[in-house]
């Protein structure tokens, strides 16, 4: 690990059990964790200005590498003054690799893993080249073959100029057997080796570094990267690769590789952010998380909700709304909720109304930040695994 306070430093708060408070400081601002990390993909937290994610509390979001490769480029980007002033956006940032994003086109993306379909299709075709220089693959947008490697990752970090760049690795799907899994994460540990000498030489100064962990579902794998990647010169540390087919094995494979990391770091996971997983990761003494979830649901229709039987959700589409006058959630801070009813936003979300879109981002963001304030306060007040349990319960987690 590597202790530079110039690019990032982390102070752990309170305890209870493995659960943590802590800040991470950034050179753009401190992040208070555990924080959930609303995800600005093309350059955008979908539907809302930059200022309005900042006016609920977020300290964090994450710009998504591969995409802003595709378009509009990094050097447009970098003759805005960065992603940061593109967007205008002033706090911190936090960009991945584009690892995920171009292996999915070669295994398939979350939901092909879900259905065990494999590889996902598209206009412009799915083919990656894997070596071990890089990977090359068509643009899903206009067919122009690309590639990506270590040092063009970095480069394209180093352009968008966030606070934290995560290295380039192979996001193994859940179906890869343990020879190839054992293979990938070798290339994988070769590649942070790359990506660190790159940043080492020409890398922003105040930009740091995340190292990944990956090893699939075996746990030697996975403490053989521990590691590796712990004992590398990183900022800090993120779970990444698959982490099982359903639910139980995700928790199942967190819970033997969350140990397997320093105390000391910040410790990102990437791309959960369930109500019920991100209450799991903060009792393993995971910090920060981020997921496409909340805005992802909102641009179907469908909200946050303490309701467990319905995987915390709430459909807008349906028809049994007409008429509820109440809001969607009796007691939630968020415009949406304090504003209107069930009957109008689903009127709105059933007509493919913008509005609906904008306001139910809206209180999915509010929700997910209530969660993780609750989770705040709750570690401090040495009292988290009882409101994990009313939240899971179905207890709203502002009062929980």
């Amino acid at each position: 690990m590597r202790s530079d306070p110039q690019r990032l430093r982390f102070e752990i708060g309170a305890r209870d059990g493995a659960a943590r408070t802590g800040t991470i400081h950034t050179a753009h601002g401190p992040i208070e964790t555990p924080a959930f990390i609303p995800l600005a993909t093309k350059g955008t937290v979908r539907g809302l200005e930059s200022s309005e994610v900042a006016e609920l509390g977020y300290e964090l979001i994450l710009g998504n590498t591969y995409h802003l490769f595709v378009s509009p480029g990094p050097e447009r980007i970098a003759a805005a003054g960065g992603l940061h002033s593109f967007m205008g956006w002033e706090r911190a940032l936090i960009t991945d690799s584009g690892g995920f994003q171009v292996f999915s086109l070669a295994h398939g993306g979350v939901a092909n893993e879900v259905k065990g379909s494999g590889r996902s299709g598209g206009e412009h075709g799915s083919k990656v080249e894997i070596s071990e220089e890089g990977a090359r693959f068509r643009s899903p947008r206009d067919g122009a073959e690309l590639f990506i490697s270590p040092e063009v990752s970095m480069q394209v970090q180093a352009a968008l100029g966030s606070d934290i760049a995560l290295v380039f690795d192979e996001c193994t799907p859940f179906h890869a057997d343990r020879e190839y899994t054992a293979r990938s994460t070798e290339r994988t540990h070769r590649w942070l080796d790359r990506c660190l000498e790159w940043h080492d030489r020409e890398g922003p100064t105040r930009q740091a570094v995340f190292g990944i962990v990956q090893g699939g579902v075996y746990e030697d794998l996975r403490r053989e990267s521990a590691q590796a990647v712990a004992a590398a010169a990183v900022d800090g540390l993120a779970i990444g690769g698959t982490l099982g087919r359903d639910k139980e094995e995700m928790a199942a494979v967190l819970a033997m590789t969350a140990p397997l990391l320093p105390v000391e770091a910040p410790k990102h996971l990437l791309g959960i952010g369930e109500v019920d997983d991100l209450l799991g990761g903060i009792a393993l003494g995971l910090d920060v998380f981020d997921c496409a979830v909340p805005t992802r649901l909102a641009r179907h229709g469908v909200a946050l909700a303490p309701s467990p039987e319905t995987r915390w959700r709430l459909d807008l589409r349906k028809g049994r709304w007409v008429g509820d006058r109440s809001p969607l959630v009796e007691g939630c801070p968020c415009p949406a909720c304090t504003r209107h009813d069930r009957d109008y936003l689903s009127y709105l979300s059933r007509a493919e109304e913008l509005t609906a879109v904008r306001l139910i981002v809206l209180h999915n963001l509010v929700y997910m930040r209530e969660l993780t304030r609750g989770a705040r306060a709750a570690i401090a007040a040495a009292r988290f695994e009882a409101y994990r349990a009313a939240v899971l319960a179905g207890a709203p987690p502002w009062s929980a």
